[in-house]
């Protein structure tokens, strides 16, 4: 008991079937207009205080009215405190910065998790292992080896999963998927989808001063299963371009941007449950950089066109260079017999154009990004059923985004790489077996 309450994990213990109710019933648990009563909301936390954890807090999260947040957890202090204290507003968030005391400490439903990549599998399945469902940000995991632990993980604890690649739920693009899956078009002959760029390498660099309020174990906690490196900002704040961390995470990288085009293209194509069966490099690498009118920017680091095939002859062509207002690399175009329509994220275009000026297009959505993706999951842990973005459609999306960044580390132009989408390994590329998998640093072992 902690001011004479019972913790989840001592209400369990004690084999609890149900409380008394109280004589008097608050107000705030019978809801008022449409905000539903505090019994049928879910509460959940935060693991995981960076700047996308900031934009569901600030924009998703608060306008979901079945969701409510009670504590938020980051291993960096100062973190917890300043997110506190910018988007808390008038609620009293509990602050830890330890998220397995957070979840035994408060009466939680679930937990969102937007901790660094490579922090994100440990984070999940220790989070399942605990009781919660889980809302995983992308990418979801760092190898395919990983994420398919992290799906057997929620298949045995029965943890209701979302993974936020968001498209799943954006109205227009729901619809737009359907029109494809379905035969709409006829039958889809290949898919052009962007040639997304890679991970940088780290060098090490001189041991640089921890951030202020950092704790003795905070860079330890952080590094998780990577290979220990000495501390270095570039590192801590920048990690998301760096191979030891990511895939590629950074905008148009392949574990990026990556994420969600080919998430939405398993999607319309549905093929949400395999992949393809075959991967082939078209060219060699190159270290190359593409300028965006759309962003203003360059991106830069290796890129090289890969072609897929699946069992039924669809080919996807990852060789899309160009990111503008044709395609801004969160989506894919679909050639079929009967036209071709690509799906962006929250638009769609088509040819012919009837395609999509069909009067059942529900058009643009003007709420935020997220909002249908947060109230899916919320409405799924209440009902026990699958996700429209379930951890096992997120594996095989992420599956194809790390079979790129193999291919192109086999460097076998031209050769066909056979894959087998059931046992999740080629059957005729040992060296790209070896990149399933890495080491995991001891004491940050994935629990079985």
């Amino acid at each position: 008991m902690r001011d004479g309450r019972l913790t989840r994990r001592q209400a369990i213990k004690a084999g609890l079937g149900a409380l008394a109710l109280p004589a008097i019933i608050p107000s705030s648990a019978l809801g008022q207009g449409d905000r539903p009563g505090a019994n049928e909301r879910i509460n959940v936390g935060i693991i995981g205080l960076g700047g996308r954890a900031r934009w569901l807090a600030q924009h998703s999260l608060r306008n979901v009215a079945e969701v409510d947040v009670v504590a938020v957890c980051d291993i960096f202090r100062p973190r917890v405190d300043g997110f506190a204290n910018d988007l808390q507003g008038d609620a009293t968030w509990s602050k830890y910065d330890n998220f397995l005391e957070m979840i035994e400490q408060e009466n939680l439903d679930g937990v969102l998790i937007e901790t660094t990549t490579h922090a994100r599998a440990w984070v999940t399945v220790m989070a399942m292992q605990a009781g919660m469902d889980v809302y995983i940000e992308k990418p979801m995991c760092l190898t395919i080896a990983e994420g398919r632990e992290m799906v057997d993980a929620a298949r045995r604890y029965g943890r209701v999963t979302q993974v936020g690649t968001q498209q799943r739920t954006i109205p227009i693009n729901v619809w737009a998927s359907n029109l494809v899956k379905s035969g709409a078009l006829g039958r889809v002959d290949h898919v052009v989808a962007p040639n997304f760029t890679g991970p940088l390498t780290w060098t090490d660099e001189p041991e640089q001063p921890l951030p202020d309020g950092a704790s003795d174990t905070f860079w330890d906690v952080w590094t998780n299963q990577a290979v220990m490196r000495p501390y270095h900002p570039q590192l801590h704040y920048g990690w998301a371009k760096w191979w030891d961390y990511d895939g590629g995470g950074k905008s148009f990288g392949v574990t990026g941007w990556g994420t969600h085009a080919y998430d939405q293209l398993q999607c319309a194509l549905g093929t949400d449950d395999t992949g393809p069966v075959e991967v082939v490099l078209e060219e060699p690498v190159e270290f190359r950089s593409i300028w965006t009118d759309s962003d203003d920017m360059t991106l830069a680091g290796p890129r090289a066109k890969v072609t897929m095939r699946y069992a039924n002859g669809t080919e996807l062509r990852l060789h899309r260079d160009r990111v503008g207002n044709t395609l801004h690399g969160l989506g894919a175009n679909f050639v079929c017999e009967e036209g071709e329509i690509e799906i962006e994220r929250n638009q769609v275009s088509s040819d012919p154009p009837e395609i999509v000026q069909s009067p059942e297009n529900p058009g643009p959505n003007d709420r935020d990004e997220c909002y249908y993706h947060v109230l899916d999951w919320a409405q799924c842990i209440k009902s026990r059923g699958t996700c429209a973005a379930d951890i096992e459609y997120s594996q095989r999306a992420h599956t194809l985004c790390y079979l790129v960044n193999i291919a192109r580390d086999v460097g076998r132009v031209g050769e066909v790489l056979e894959w087998d989408p059931v046992a999740e390994r080629f059957t005729n590329c040992d060296e790209g077996n070896a990149m399933l998998s890495r080491p995991r640093r001891e004491g940050y072992e994935l629990p079985g």
